[in-house]
């Protein structure tokens, strides 16, 4: 039987081929993997009907920049409703704390004095009536007429002062006490108002990218659906698979390469999470060398800087750095 030279070369370089490289994905350390996002949803408290929708998918936004907003008429009148009821409570304390009008107590001091010059002519009357009395001049009817007139003008004076002594002094200890709990109150229903229509409101916590918008002007959203996926820089992360021969070798915080394709430089990271518990080679993974391996999964993170040129679901090899010795002592 004769044997096709050339079929032999053939089979001998595929063989030296597929040889080479599958040593050199695992003597470099190569592993394959793909990039993640942890993303965050922005999602209203308060249920409503999308009034405006400032970002698009893709878009990068900054920190405290508005991403959407919902209709807020019923919001906003409660906050004005709120304020009113605030200054209205705050103005009945400060009545009830600084006493009566000036005017009042104009018109209190004018009685008091009008009822002093009363008391002091009742007082002269009645020590001339008693002097006539001495004298037998007088009846004792009379003397006791004068007397009697002598005592409620003295009592007239007394109440007055009284009352003056009491408008300036203002409310009682309990009714401003009273209206301070109102105060208090109307506060409490303003701080609720303004934090209902906040919730309308929602801006984005950090820098990130729009990963997606979910509803359109106009839709009703309710309260704690998300509107709008970010998906901020730090939150890229790598996963990747290693055999279970490799996975004692790898410590939280080694550093590692990410080889993304179209990218001639490596994307730094460092390894943030190694799973506990052994998986079988994820389907997405075509290595032949260890589809029937158990593997663990490996989590990394990329410098912020960098994570940005990378996609979630994007597939990438990951070069894992050997680690650095450690002292002897440790």
């Amino acid at each position: 039987m004769k044997v096709d030279a050339r079929r032999i070369l053939w089979l001998a370089g595929l063989v030296l081929f597929c040889g080479l490289a599958g040593c050199s994905n695992d003597a470099a350390g190569i592993r394959q993997g793909y990039v993640e996002g942890e993303f965050v949803n922005l999602a209203p408290a308060l249920a409503g009907r999308l009034e405006v929708l400032d970002v698009a998918r893709g878009d990068a936004v900054r920190a405290g920049q508005r991403l959407f907003a919902l209709e807020s008429g019923y919001e906003s009148a409660a906050v004005a409703e709120a304020e009113n009821e605030l200054a209205a409570a705050e103005n009945d304390l400060a009545d009830l704390e600084k006493g009566r009008r000036p005017t009042e107590l104009a018109s209190i001091r004018a009685r008091l004095a009008q009822a002093a010059s009363a008391l002091s002519l009742a007082r002269t009357e009645y020590e001339r009536r008693r002097a006539l009395f001495r004298e037998k001049t007088i009846s004792e009817e009379e003397l006791d007429r004068a007397e009697s007139d002598f005592e409620q003008k003295a009592q007239g004076v007394r109440e007055i002062s009284s009352e003056l002594k009491t408008a300036e002094l203002g409310a009682r200890s309990d009714e401003i006490k009273a209206a301070g709990s109102r105060v208090e109150a109307a506060r409490a229903k303003l701080a609720q108002a303004r934090w209902g229509l906040a919730q309308k409101i929602n801006d984005a916590p950090r820098d990130a990218l729009v990963f997606d918008t979910l509803y359109r002007p106009g839709e009703w959203v309710p309260a704690g659906r998300p509107v709008v996926q970010l998906l901020p820089p730090e939150n890229i992360l790598v996963r990747f698979f290693v055999p279970e021969t490799e996975v004692g070798a790898l410590r939280v915080g080694q550093a590692v390469r990410v080889l993304v394709d179209g990218r001639d430089d490596p994307v730094r990271a460092r390894i943030s999470f190694i799973s506990p518990k052994a998986e079988f080679t994820p389907p997405v993974i075509y290595s032949s060398q260890s589809r029937a391996k158990l593997v663990f999964m490996v989590q990394a993170r990329p410098d912020p800087d960098a994570a940005a040129g990378l996609h979630p679901g994007q597939p990438v090899d990951v070069a894992v750095a050997p680690q650095e010795p450690r002292d002897a002592g440790q």
